[in-house]
């Protein structure tokens, strides 16, 4: 016998925004959600953030590129006064994702989001969800993300593409990275779980590692012909993650079946664990797919490996004080 489903008004669950709703998304299962809906890896920084004259609900970082995304939530219908905010924000963060999540969405506002992702450039985008929450019999409520308003990704893509084409011409060796990415994209969007970036006309690509300060790449190192997958900690506590890593260094190579270098990089903010595969000619474009199936397994055993080891990694108290600091900002 099939259940039916029974839709749950949102104050029954949570009565207030500030002191209810916006805690529960901030979770990382919900925040995890809330990024699912949107093909977004989120991770946040803060809750009730000052920007400007406001408060915004969460501050993230997409952890795939590292960029900001600004939450705001309302649990009513859409109104003017948050559309406001919302502007305000996009004017005092310059070129942020921002999410406007609420009960409904009016026809204006919609309108009005549909509107700025058409004649904002790509460095603003804006999306727009509704929330739900919706029960079987005596089960507990489960919440849903329905995406009403997003950015028109293929005209700013092509757009974006016009502009920088207009602006620069690609020396070869950019134009073969760019294809080669686009290639590596397309497979890894078909055959992994692995969330990837949009390509670009470089050497190196990344991707998220489920934290922030630190990530996978693949690189292209035309001079030496050789290809890379590293996993790579960028912030200012690289060098004491690097260390609690190393000291699980035998199990890490045992779990990844293959060497890697361990580079701790004393000259600069960064450290990085990779592999190569050498006389990889970038030219050579009948191997590609070989460069290419190559660099995805590696990614997924780096992903494999390290995610779950660097949610473990300890955070020291200085790191405790700064964030208190920031939450209280």
């Amino acid at each position: 016998m099939l259940g039916r489903l029974q839709k749950i008004e949102l104050r029954d669950i949570w009565r207030t925004e500030d002191q209810d709703f916006t805690p529960w998304l901030a979770r990382e299962d919900n925040i995890t959600l809330l990024g699912d809906t949107l093909g977004l890896e989120l991770e946040v920084e803060a809750q009730e953030k000052e920007v400007g004259p406001f408060r915004a609900d969460i501050l993230c970082k997409d952890l795939t590129d590292g960029t900001w995304v600004l939450i705001e939530n309302q649990l009513e219908r859409t109104d003017h006064k948050h559309l406001g905010q919302l502007l305000t924000y996009a004017a005092g963060l310059q070129a942020v994702p921002i999410v406007w999540v609420a009960a409904q969405f009016t026809d204006e506002h919609r309108a009005a989001l549909d509107w700025l992702n058409t004649v904002t450039d790509d460095g603003f985008r804006f999306f727009a969800l509704e929330v739900e929450l919706w029960k079987i019999g005596d089960s507990a409520a489960a919440p849903k993300f329905n995406v009403v308003s997003q950015p028109n990704e293929w005209s700013k893509t092509v757009g974006a593409a016009t502009r920088r084409i207009s602006r620069e011409a690609l020396t070869d060796t950019k134009k073969l990275q760019l294809d080669y990415w686009l290639g590596l994209h397309e497979k890894i969007l078909a055959t992994t779980a692995i969330k990837s970036r949009k390509p670009r006309a470089q050497h190196w690509t990344n991707y998220s590692i489920g934290r922030s300060g630190m990530k996978l790449g693949a690189v292209l190192n035309s001079r030496d012909q050789r290809i890379s997958v590293e996993f790579y900690l960028y912030d200012e506590h690289a060098a004491d993650y690097f260390s609690q890593l190393e000291e699980q260094r035998d199990d890490i190579e045992q779990a990844l079946g293959f060497g890697v270098t361990w580079m701790p990089l004393p000259t600069k903010q960064a450290c990085r664990i990779i592999c190569h595969k050498d006389n990889c000619p970038l030219d050579a474009l009948t191997r590609w797919d070989e460069y290419q199936t190559w660099m995805i397994a590696k990614l997924e055993i780096f992903d494999k490996v390290f995610r779950p080891r660097v949610k473990r990694l300890d955070v020291s108290d200085l790191v405790l004080e700064q964030a208190k600091e920031i939450s209280q900002t």
